[in-house]
């Protein structure tokens, strides 16, 4: 004995959320997180990231609080000086890294080693799967991979899959209680659903593109004004019960399925030769006029703010 007392480790804080990667996604999950009570701990290993995250975040607060309204029980945003520092307390934690599986199993070996064994670990992955994630983990049943749509702050969709029941529950009741709408997938997939559903939706706005039906353009114009704003109050299978009129998507599938089949097989499946990503990318510099990317950032979000207030206001 060398008469030293131990070292006593903090207890778990129920209240205490750490973000690993502070990036885009961690900015605006930091943001959201603290409008909703908990105390924020941020670690990201660039150097200098501090600044760039505050300034982020300050502004993604803001809005959280233009649609939900301010709180006086809004909670604390700190940034820790190590990722053991930032998860050691923490009851959940957010990961967010680059999507590479060898950067995220290193980073969960260092998470789990200094989290508590009752600690959630998230990710906010979006396209690699759980099975792929999980391979080295000591308690695999601790994790849930979480994803939501950018920017996490306004975009109210999280994509769940855990295998642990308890898990899952856990992690819908966390993230139905930040006001997001928590779906759970039944199985593991690549790009999760919503995902799955942009990439197929791309890669036929790209092949109108490469086939000369129309420019890049035409292709969002037809989009945010067509079938855009439906899916925004209704989903995909929805739509065509609807457009099945009284007989609903039975009738639909009897006397329209053929036509969708029709469509269906003129989808094309386009190469990203450097010729069609210059013509993509010259596109999207016309469509954008001269707007730098902070800009159309700042528009899209004025724009997600109108549209969450009008369907907020129209719920009864």
């Amino acid at each position: 004995m060398n008469g030293r007392k131990p070292i006593k480790e903090p207890p778990m804080n129920n209240n205490v959320v750490a973000v690993i990667g502070c990036g885009l996604i961690g900015q605006s999950w930091s943001a959201l997180f603290a409008c909703y009570g908990y105390d924020v701990k941020a670690w990201d290993p660039a150097p200098n990231w501090v600044p760039e995250f505050q300034a982020a975040v300050d502004k993604a607060r803001e809005q959280v609080r233009a649609l939900h309204g301010g709180s006086n029980a809004e909670g604390t945003i700190t940034a820790a000086s190590s990722l053991e520092e930032a998860v050691g307390c923490a009851f959940w934690i957010q990961e967010n890294a680059p999507e590479s599986v060898p950067l995220k199993i290193d980073l969960y070996s260092r998470i789990e080693a200094a989290a508590k064994p009752e600690t959630v670990i998230a990710s906010s992955t979006s396209s690699l799967t759980w099975s792929e994630l999980s391979t080295h983990f000591s308690h695999r049943d601790r994790f849930v991979t979480a994803h939501p749509f950018n920017p996490p702050h306004l975009m109210p969709l999280v994509e769940l899959y855990a295998p642990d029941a308890s898990t899952r529950l856990r992690a819908e009741g966390f993230y139905n209680g930040l006001e997001r709408k928590a779906v759970v997938l039944s199985q593991d997939a690549v790009g999760h659903i919503a995902n799955r559903l942009a990439s197929a939706l791309w890669r036929e706005a790209v092949n109108i593109v490469d086939q000369g039906i129309a420019d890049v353009s035409a292709v969002d114009t037809a989009l945010v004004h067509g079938p855009g704003l439906r899916w925004s109050v209704v989903g995909a299978h929805m739509a065509y019960h609807l457009g099945g009129g009284a007989g609903g998507i039975e009738h639909y599938l009897k006397h329209l399925g053929p036509s969708q089949e029709r469509r269906w097989s003129t989808l094309g499946n386009p190469k990203l030769t450097p010729e069609l990503c210059r013509r993509i990318v010259d596109g999207v510099m016309e469509e954008a006029a001269g707007q730098s990317v902070s800009e159309l950032e700042a528009s899209r979000d004025a724009g997600l703010m109108r549209a969450l207030a009008a369907r907020a206001g129209g719920r009864s």
